[in-house]
């Protein structure tokens, strides 16, 4: 594993021309093209859809994410296409699945993508009790953990969390940021919650993208049609001359590691 992220983190920092050399069967990869620091002190909700201001992008800058996984249908072909065009993107899990199919999540971290949470079983957050709310997110974050790391614990490795449907409150908006987890929102989305084909959802993501510039992509890895689109979606990027940032944490709050 320390292979593999020692790789994942000089990608960053090389120039589009040595892809070649570290996507052997893809000389023409997307790649990623830095990684970006998120603390929640200086950034602690992101995403225009929901919130104020977004991730400090450039022109043509995009940080992917992909909710509600892991899947087995579904999660490993979008993991596929990740990795063979040389893309980090960020997972929001669910931990009720996170805990029924461990070795994916696991896969995720291994591959050097960041990995965040999405409450344990997806429930809207505004219409609980705040305690059972409250619950919801813990429990989540303690099934990701253990999943993921072999531990459980409410403290997140990786402090970045997004709330089901958007649906926070500022109270638990407030309780998020006094722990120093970020919140996620997003900047376009695919909309693939709706039943169509993959190549209407390609041609609606690409010209939302083309209309906001810049932003955090929301994608869902449960999805057929997504993860049959996000080959081609990659290389259309690519053609587009988009560059793809991965985001990370200020510092991990654990250490790591892969033994269940």
């Amino acid at each position: 594993m320390i292979r593999l992220l020692t790789i994942a983190a000089a990608a960053v920092l090389l120039p589009s021309n040595a892809w070649a050399e570290l996507c052997p069967g893809n000389p023409h990869a997307l790649g990623t093209e830095r990684t970006l620091t998120v603390d929640a002190r200086t950034m602690p909700r992101i995403g225009h859809k929901e919130f104020a201001g977004s991730l400090p992008l450039r022109d043509k800058e995009l940080v992917l994410t992909f909710d509600d996984g892991p899947w087995p249908g579904t999660t490993p072909k979008v993991l596929d296409a990740l990795k063979h065009e040389c893309v980090k993107a960020a997972f929001f899990l669910i931990g009720r699945s996170a805990a029924e199919y461990p070795a994916l999540a696991r896969r995720e971290v291994a591959e050097g993508h960041t990995v965040g949470h999405h409450t344990h079983s997806h429930a809207l957050l505004n219409r609980l009790p705040i305690a059972a709310a409250e619950a919801q997110i813990d429990r989540g974050i303690e099934e990701d953990e253990l999943a993921l790391y072999g531990r459980r614990s409410r403290e997140p490795s990786t402090p970045f969390f997004r709330f089901p449907g958007f649906a926070s409150t500022p109270a638990l908006l407030d309780q998020l940021r006094s722990r120093n987890i970020v919140v996620f929102g997003a900047d376009v989305w695919a909309s693939d919650w709706n039943p169509m084909t993959p190549d209407q959802e390609l041609q609606l993501i690409l010209a939302r993208i083309e209309r906001v510039n810049h932003g955090i992509v929301l994608f869902h890895d449960t999805k057929a049609q997504t993860a049959r689109m996000l080959p081609a979606f990659l290389r259309a990027l690519k053609k587009g001359g988009y560059h793809i940032v991965q985001a990370v944490p200020s510092a991990p709050r654990i250490a790591v590691s892969q033994k269940r």
